[in-house]
C-alpha cells in the first residue's frame, strides 16, 4: 500500500482500473470507497482527494470509459474501402461493448444520481453513444459511396440500430454468451445486407 504523502502516478486511472476489477468480481453491491482503494493498494482517503464523493467517482469512471470508446471508434470512417464492411462494423460494436462495459453500465444504472449526471454530461457534449453513432453513420455513408453498402440503405438508421442494440446489451446483458463476438457478427450481418454482386466485399 502506498504510504501517506507519497504521490501516486496517474491516480485516477489507478482507481478506475481498481473499480473495474471490483465490479467484475463483486458486482455493483461491492463497489465502495474502501473496496476500490484497497483494490488499488492506496490509502482510503485517496478517492475523496480526487472526487467529491462515490457518485462523482462512478460518474467520472463512466464518462472516461465512454470517451475511450468514442476515441477508438472515431477513426472508423477513414477505414472505408479497407477490410470488409461487416468486419469493420463488428470491431466497432465490440469496442462499444468492451470487456468491462456491462459492469460499468450496471454501476451507473444502480446509482440514480450517477445516471442523471452522465446523461447531463452527454447532453452537454461529452463523448458518448452519440459520438459513436455519428462515426458509424459517416462510415456507412462512405462505404455507400464506394458501392459496398446498398444505395437505398438508411445509414443513420442502421447506425442507430447497431448502437442501440449494443446499448441494450450493455444495460441488459442477460444470459448472453461470454464471448460476444459471434452474436455481434450475426447482428451486423442481419442489419447490413450485401449489395448485389458484392458479398465478398462485405
Amino acid at each position: 500500500m502506498s504510504p501517506r504523502g507519497v504521490a501516486i502516478p496517474d491516480v485516477r486511472e489507478r482507481l478506475f482500473a481498481a473499480a473495474e476489477r471490483v465490479l467484475a468480481r463483486e458486482g455493483t453491491a461491492g463497489l465502495t470507497n474502501r473496496s476500490v482503494t484497497e483494490e488499488a493498494g492506496c490509502a482510503k482517503g485517496l478517492l475523496y482527494n480526487h472526487f467529491a464523493d462515490l457518485d462523482d467517482f462512478v460518474t467520472q469512471l463512466v464518462l472516461d470509459r465512454f470517451a475511450r470508446i468514442a476515441a477508438e471508434v472515431g477513426p472508423l470512417p477513414g477505414r472505408a474501402g479497407s477490410g470488409t464492411v461487416h468486419e469493420n462494423l463488428a470491431a466497432a460494436a465490440l469496442a462499444m461493448l468492451g470487456t468491462s462495459g456491462p459492469a460499468i453500465a450496471a454501476a451507473a444504472l444502480s446509482r440514480h444520481e450517477v445516471a442523471q449526471r452522465v446523461a447531463r454530461s452527454w447532453a452537454d457534449g461529452a463523448p458518448g453513444p452519440g459520438a459513436v453513432e455519428g462515426a458509424v453513420t459517416r462510415y456507412l455513408e462512405a462505404e455507400q459511396r464506394l458501392g459496398r453498402v446498398t444505395p437505398d440503405a438508411d445509414c443513420p438508421m442502421l447506425a442507430l440500430a447497431l448502437a442501440g442494440t449494443v446499448h441494450h446489451l450493455l444495460m441488459h446483458p442477460g444470459p448472453q454468451p461470454q464471448d460476444s463476438a459471434p452474436l455481434i457478427r450475426r447482428l451486423v450481418a442481419a442489419l447490413v445486407p450485401a449489395p448485389p454482386g458484392s458479398v465478398a466485399a462485405l
